[in-house]
C-alpha cells in the first residue's frame, strides 16, 4: 500500500490512495473546511480500502510526499485519533 501526495509519481505497481496536503497557513479544521485533514482522510480511506477488500491487505503503508506531505502526515498521527489508534509511524 502506498499513500502517495498528489502531483507525484506513481510507483509501478501496488495499491496507491493519493492524498493532498492541507495549504501552508491554512488549518485542517478551520470554519471553511472539513475536521479531518486531508492527511487523515487519506489513512482513513487506505484503512477502509484494506477493511472492505477493495485494497490487498498490508502490514506496512508507504508514504511518498514532498516535505509538506510528510509532516501532515506526521500531523495527522500525532493529532487524529483514529489515524493514532490504526497506524504507527516507524
Amino acid at each position: 500500500m502506498v499513500l502517495l501526495e498528489e502531483g507525484l509519481d506513481a510507483p509501478a505497481v501496488g495499491y496507491v490512495q493519493r492524498f493532498v496536503p492541507a495549504l501552508p497557513g491554512h488549518l485542517p479544521g478551520c470554519a471553511c473546511c472539513v475536521a479531518r485533514s486531508p492527511a487523515a482522510a487519506a489513512l482513513a480511506a487506505a484503512f477502509r480500502a484494506r477493511a472492505t477488500g477493495q485494497a490487498p491487505y498490508f502490514k506496512r503503508l508507504l508514504v511518498l510526499a514532498a516535505a509538506g506531505g510528510r509532516l501532515d502526515i506526521e500531523t495527522a498521527l500525532a493529532q487524529d485519533i483514529l489515524c493514532r489508534a490504526r497506524f504507527v509511524l516507524s
